[in-house]
């Protein structure tokens, strides 16, 4: 299967550009939509999801044109919003139940098994009893998931699905995705680098509503190679790095600040190379892009 978004833009009615003539290709697999909050990325995967309207573009799923034909895309899409409401009275199992329903499974036995199985999946099934308003921030993510899951769809979309997950969760969910990726698009936006790199053979970093940049992980990295340097400064030194070199990160440890700057050639200055990751991928195209908007 194959989604295909070509010139889509979408501005509101207060003037905020959220997409900005955005140009992606995804085919079965993980694809990681990656960016700071704000960056356009949930108004783009409501646009896909059929939730809204687009100024103008178009998106097609094989020969399937979602934008004229949004009944048809809503029975082959899986969506996890940001921010979901749940029916505070009702226990996880049997609101599960009833989405399945809405989703066609009409035969009680298939339902009953379908609803066992993913509450296993999200590691809820013991406390499907329990009502969804008594569930955590992270269980109801869980339980969010599992609904998202339901009726076998050809395009899954999570938005920040990992949001108020521990770790252990966090892997849970991780495996669950990757194992769905094999044979459905699956459209992971985030804001968290490692879930992207962790799971998605391709991604594409979006900022204030445009696509900075979209290939492979690996291959970003590499044309990185070289240029990547870092040092251990006291913190009380940064505000003179800051004026003389492009920094990506800063971390403090034991009083002292490690960062890492993007250099086309040695800096020299104490400076030692240091292997590219995708963080500083990440944040060279978007502090490149907050240079362009201080011109």
């Amino acid at each position: 299967m194959q989604l295909v978004i070509r010139g889509l833009s979408k501005t509101y009615a207060n003037g905020v550009r959220a997409i900005r003539d955005v140009n992606l290709t995804l085919t079965n697999g993980m694809f990681g939509l990656l960016g700071p909050n704000g960056a356009g990325k949930s108004s783009l995967m409501r646009t896909i999801a059929t939730l809204q309207e687009a100024d103008t573009g178009s998106i097609f799923l094989d020969d399937l044109d979602v934008l004229r034909n949004k009944t048809e895309v809503r029975k082959l899409l899986g969506y996890l919003p940001q921010e979901f409401g749940v029916y505070p009275r009702i226990s996880a199992e049997q609101m599960l139940d009833h989405v399945a329903r809405l989703k066609g499974v009409q035969r009680a036995g298939e339902r009953k098994e379908l609803v066992g199985e993913l509450l296993n999946n999200v590691n809820l099934y013991k406390d499907r009893k329990k009502k969804l308003g008594t569930f955590s921030g992270g269980m109801k993510q869980r339980w969010g998931i599992a609904q998202a899951l339901i009726g076998q769809p050809r395009l899954i979309i999570v938005d920040e699905p990992t949001a108020g997950l521990d770790p252990a969760e966090r892997n849970r969910f991780y495996n669950l995705l990757s194992h769905l990726g094999e044979n459905t698009i699956v459209i992971l936006s985030t804001h968290i680098v490692e879930d992207v790199s962790t799971l998605c053979p391709n991604f594409a970093i979006i900022c204030q509503g445009e696509v900075l940049y979209s290939g492979r992980p690996q291959q970003a990295m590499t044309e990185m190679e070289g240029r990547v340097f870092s040092k251990m400064i006291p913190k009380n030194d940064i505000g003179q790095y800051q004026s003389g070199y492009s920094i990506l990160s800063t971390q403090l440890k034991g009083g002292e600040l490690y960062i890492r700057i993007l250099s086309d050639s040695d800096p020299s200055d104490g400076f030692a190379p240091s292997p590219p990751n995708l963080e500083d991928v990440y944040f060279s195209h978007i502090i490149t892009r907050m240079d362009i908007n201080t011109l």
